[in-house]
C-alpha cells in the first residue's frame, strides 16, 4: 500500500469509500451517500487555496503502487486559522495493515510543514478502533458533544472531540488556571 496526496481524479473513488463506510455507521455521513455531490465537494477541497487537503491510500497493484485502487482517504479542512479538522475512512479490507496510521501521519506531516499548530477531529464514542489509533498518535480527548447529531432515524449521537498539537506547545500562559487541590 502507498499513501500520496490526492489528485482530482481520486475524488470519485474517495466518495465511493464514504458510501461504503457510511453503511457501517462509523462515520458522520449517513446512507445513502450522494456519491456525485461528495466527489464534487472533494474536488473543490483539492482546488481550494489554503492549508487543507486530501490524501489517499492506494492498494497494492503489481503494475504501479502509485496507481493502485484507492482504498482509504483522509481529508483536512482549515475551519479555524491554524487548526486542521480531519476525517478519515478506509474500506474494510484495507484496515489493520497500517494504512490508517500512514494516512494520519501524512496529515500530521502536512500540518507541521504548513505551520498548522493543531489538528482536531470528531469520532463516535463507540468507535474504539479509531479512538485507539488517534490516541496512539498523540491525540487526546478535549470534549464530548453529548447527543449532538440527529440521525435520519431520529436518534441522537454523541461525539468525542480529539486533538493534538503539532507545534512546540505554544504559549505556556495560555493554559487553564486550575486549582488541583
Amino acid at each position: 500500500m502507498d499513501i500520496r496526496p490526492a489528485r482530482p481524479e481520486d475524488a470519485d473513488a474517495a466518495a465511493a469509500i464514504a458510501a461504503v463506510v457510511a453503511e457501517e455507521g462509523t462515520i458522520g455521513a449517513q446512507p445513502p451517500v450522494d456519491v456525485a455531490a461528495r466527489a464534487d465537494a472533494l474536488r473543490s477541497l483539492l482546488a481550494a487555496d489554503g492549508r487543507g487537503g486530501m490524501w489517499v491510500l492506494c492498494g497494492d497493484d503489481d503494475r504501479d503502487r502509485d496507481h493502485g485502487p484507492v482504498v482509504g482517504v483522509a481529508t483536512a479542512v482549515e475551519r479555524i486559522t491554524g487548526v486542521l479538522s480531519i476525517a478519515m475512512m478506509l474500506l474494510p479490507g484495507a484496515r489493520g495493515r497500517g494504512g490508517g496510521r500512514g494516512l494520519l501521519d501524512a496529515v500530521l506531516a502536512h500540518a507541521r510543514a504548513t505551520g498548522v499548530h493543531k489538528v482536531d477531529l470528531e469520532v463516535w464514542p463507540d468507535n474504539g478502533r479509531a479512538i485507539g489509533l488517534y490516541a496512539s498518535a498523540g491525540f487526546t480527548v478535549e470534549g464530548l458533544r453529548e447527543r449532538h447529531y440527529r440521525r435520519r432515524d431520529g436518534s441522537l449521537r454523541s461525539s468525542l472531540i480529539m486533538a493534538r498539537r503539532t507545534d512546540d506547545g505554544g504559549n505556556p500562559d495560555d493554559q487553564p488556571d486550575v486549582d488541583a487541590s
